[in-house]
């Protein structure tokens, strides 16, 4: 199933936020969308997903019009995970995440036990079966976002979009989040977009990188090919070293700034060959690198 949108502007009251923009998502694949705040990311997903009208361009899905497909067919194909998601008061958990299963309802087919298997699946699989009778408004944030991720599971969709998954969560619900979405796409070969702040995991996590600046696309492609020092120069105003990441060997973004700044004999490409030695031999540990006061 594919997902894409040729020459799409995107505006709010006349205020164009994405211009004249051409992209598509791999299928299969997991797509990050990176850029400095107000650049459009959020708004190409939501264009993406149908929420808004484009002001000029299409988006396609799986080669159709998607303003000429009823909200019913989108939803069995495309699920959206929004950057704050609301549960109505006092709902339960597993009553949320049977909403997952309305747009498989109608007229002549009612719930039945295909939909009590999708809804305990997406419960598993997200590790809240043992919430499933609590109040959503008394969960922590990272298990009420395993929800709504369950909550996505549930319409068992082709294509999965989710807008800042990880906000207001710390470090390991980032991961565990993360993880969770790469674990959906490998096992079921969904197709996911998702707008992240943090570069770092954004290359460690994506397939496929879009870099946006301005309601364009700046550059997109492997994130070893996407996150180098110009880019996030161009993309973020921001002074950086590029180095391997000793865990994943992906790109990982060390900033600079006016307070911190590279030791004059420690470059990157200094840095890297330490960063590679200890991939290849990481029982030897890090290496003490000898660094002299920038002067």
């Amino acid at each position: 199933m594919r997902l894409n949108a040729e020459n799409l502007t995107l505006a709010y009251d006349n205020r164009r936020v994405v211009e004249d923009l051409t992209v598509e998502l791999p299928a299969g694949k997991v797509t990050v969308i990176v850029g400095a705040n107000a650049c459009g990311k959020s708004t190409l997903l939501r264009g993406l997903a149908r929420l808004l009208k484009p002001a000029a361009g299409t988006v396609l899905l799986d080669g159709k019009d998607i303003h000429s497909l009823s909200t019913r067919s989108v939803a069995k194909t495309l699920g959206l995970l929004p950057q704050t998601p609301v549960a109505p008061d006092g709902i339960a958990v597993v009553d949320l995440v049977g909403r997952g299963r309305y747009p498989h309802q109608g007229w002549f087919r009612q719930w039945n036990a295909d939909d009590d298997a999708a809804v305990a699946s997406a419960l598993r699989v997200t590790d809240t079966i043992e919430l499933a009778d609590r109040n959503v408004d008394e969960l922590s944030g990272g298990q009420r976002q395993r929800v709504w991720i369950a909550l996505a599971l549930a319409q068992q969709t082709d294509i999965l979009l989710l807008d800042e998954p990880t906000t207001f969560l710390d470090v390991a619900h980032q991961v565990e989040v993360l993880d969770l979405i790469t674990d959906l796409n490998r096992s079921a070969g969904t197709t996911v977009a998702i707008v992240l702040h943090d570069l770092n995991l954004a290359a460690r996590y994506a397939d496929h990188l879009i870099a946006m600046k301005d309601g364009r696309i700046v550059a997109e492609g492997p994130p070893s090919e996407v996150v180098t020092e110009a880019t996030v120069a161009d993309v973020f105003g921001l002074e950086s070293r590029v180095i391997p990441d000793p865990v994943s060997g992906t790109p990982m973004v060390v900033p600079l700034g006016r307070h911190h700044s590279a030791p004059k004999n420690v470059t990157t490409e200094t840095t890297r060959d330490g960063i590679a030695g200890f991939l290849a031999n990481p029982q030897d540990g890090l290496p003490a690198l000898t660094m002299e006061a920038a002067s």
